[in-house]
């Protein structure tokens, strides 16, 4: 005994998907990409900001260098590196390597401090995640009206 099988008009079992299975499958990718799409920007927006973390903390390491050659901090970003403050720290560009940071460096009249600054890049869809700094004391701040920043520290 064999329950009832749908036939097409040839007399041939009837092969395929109905409306409703579809409609179905087409549902649950949704409801899927609904909830993987945010999780997936989310990952994207963390990885890009600690590597820009990262290349600042490399940025700082270099000014240290400069500084035991020279005894001062360079003030320049995009200048070529000589290992001397009159050079700079290398960037031709001011970015990261994902370009969706600028970098920034901010020195004292006298060279002897400086800030890093990585601020997201205008037309990137970091705009939302605020700059971060690095001074030359190893102080890391950042705008703690973000959610991701909340004691302004990074």
């Amino acid at each position: 005994m064999h329950g009832y099988q749908s036939r097409n008009a040839a007399g041939h079992p009837a092969r395929g998907f109905s409306l409703i299975e579809l409609m179905i499958v087409v549902a649950v990718i949704g409801i899927l990409s609904a909830i993987a799409y945010p999780n997936y920007q989310d990952y994207i927006l963390r990885s890009s900001r600690v590597a820009a973390q990262g290349e600042l903390t490399e940025l700082s390491g270099l000014q240290e260098k400069i500084y035991l050659n020279s005894n001062a901090f360079s003030a320049s970003v995009t200048t070529a590196y000589n290992g001397t403050s009159a050079g700079g720290l290398g960037r031709t560009d001011g970015l990261s390597q994902d370009s969706k940071y600028a970098f920034t460096v901010t020195p004292n009249v006298s060279g002897q401090t400086y800030t890093l600054t990585a601020t997201p890049v205008v037309a990137s869809t970091l705009a939302s995640v605020g700059a971060f700094s690095i001074s030359s004391i190893g102080a890391r701040t950042c705008d703690n009206t973000k959610a991701w920043c909340s004691s302004g520290r990074w």
